[in-house]
């Protein structure tokens, strides 16, 4: 059984580990708030491009050819932008996208080329020994629009030269901050999947024509698809890294509790020899 120092020492550890984890937590609730704000407001913007898209496709004329990024064909060679943290310490959010992954690219039956954000996925990636085409790290908490241009002209290169035939995007979609939900989307081929009434497919005068416009508007659509996913892993990262960090602060709290009631009890067993060697002592002069 361990001795009085040895407790106290334990003690110490466990009250320096609760300082950590507690410090943790307010810093990831501080950057969930803002990473929560920028998620509420790119949604709009995404729908809203979205249907846009949809009305443009719907004014096009019988035969008119759509955008490159919109042409559907057989998947010989599946691609996947796979979005995880650069980090630990937020739970089991990295593997349940990992997981996702692995999934999606077994259940394709297709060679995959991998196209990753984040340490997380890249590494899990290299260790499976997939074809993996592009790593992008230390995007920031807070990245810019800007920052994932490269990323999206990339895949749009692939997919218009016929190297990918699909592309699969996977990444944590916020919920809440205690639900984050592991999701694989399709986002080439193009398909903004707008269902249009009779009277929502006239009343728009596109200038110079939904053609020209669709050329333009096609490739801003897959930056905004992939920009809005990275807002959602960095909200969801966030997330959960304050519920781990809160649930490894009460469990540290707990181990303190028990170790204190454990030194209370060795300190009293301490005090209690010490009377009986006393008691002991007197008796023996006594005697």
């Amino acid at each position: 059984m361990p001795n009085l120092r040895q407790l106290k020492r334990r003690g110490r550890t466990i009250e320096s580990t609760i300082k950590v984890t507690g410090a943790m937590e307010m810093i990831a609730a501080s950057k969930m708030r803002r990473a929560q704000q920028n998620v509420l407001a790119g949604r709009p913007y995404s729908e809203s491009i979205a249907s846009l898209l949809g009305h443009l496709v719907a004014q096009l004329e019988p035969g008119e050819a759509t955008h490159p990024l919109m042409e559907q064909r057989e998947v010989k060679n599946l691609g996947m932008v796979l979005i995880t943290a650069d980090r630990g310490l937020c739970g089991g959010l990295n593997s349940n996208a990992n997981r996702i992954a692995a999934q999606t690219i077994v259940a394709s039956g297709v060679p995959a080329n991998l196209f990753t954000v984040g340490k997380k996925g890249r590494d899990f990636m290299v260790r499976s020994g997939s074809n993996v085409q592009a790593v992008f790290t230390d995007l920031g908490d807070y990245p810019k629009l800007e920052s994932i241009l490269p990323l999206a002209a990339l895949i749009a290169q692939a997919y218009e030269s016929g190297a990918i035939d699909e592309v699969q995007l996977v990444y944590n979609k916020f919920i809440s901050v205690q639900i984050q939900e592991p999701v694989a989307q399709r986002i080439l081929p193009l398909d903004p999947d707008i269902q249009l009434e009779a009277n929502e497919q006239i009343g728009y005068i596109y200038e110079p024509g939904p053609a020209e416009v669709l050329d333009a508007l096609a490739p801003r659509y897959l930056e905004v698809l992939i920009y809005q996913a990275i807002l959602e892993s960095i909200a969801s990262e966030q997330a959960s890294r304050m519920v781990a960090m809160r649930n490894a602060t009460d469990n540290a709290n707990g181990m303190l509790d028990d170790l204190t009631l454990q030194i209370n009890k060795v300190r009293q067993e301490s005090i209690t020899g010490e009377l009986l060697d006393i008691i002991g002592g007197v008796a023996a002069l006594e005697g």
